[in-house]
């Protein structure tokens, strides 16, 4: 049981030491990956779209 309470006062000296992102930082940080999963899935869906009308076409489909 000592060693868990140990385990637990220095992760939170760890945790003291570390330096913490500001609010105005997170809201940024979030609103570009929100911006790079947009693109990605957009980028993605027009890949797929394209390869399934090829495929479509070669196997005779639509």
């Amino acid at each position: 049981m000592n060693k868990a309470i140990d385990f637990l006062k220095q992760s939170v000296g760890e945790l003291k030491k570390s330096t913490w992102l500001s609010r105005q930082e997170v809201v940024q940080s979030t609103i570009l990956v929100a911006i790079v999963v947009a693109l990605v899935s957009a980028y993605v869906s027009v890949i797929d779209f394209g390869l399934t009308k090829v495929l479509g076409f070669v196997v005779g489909g639509r």
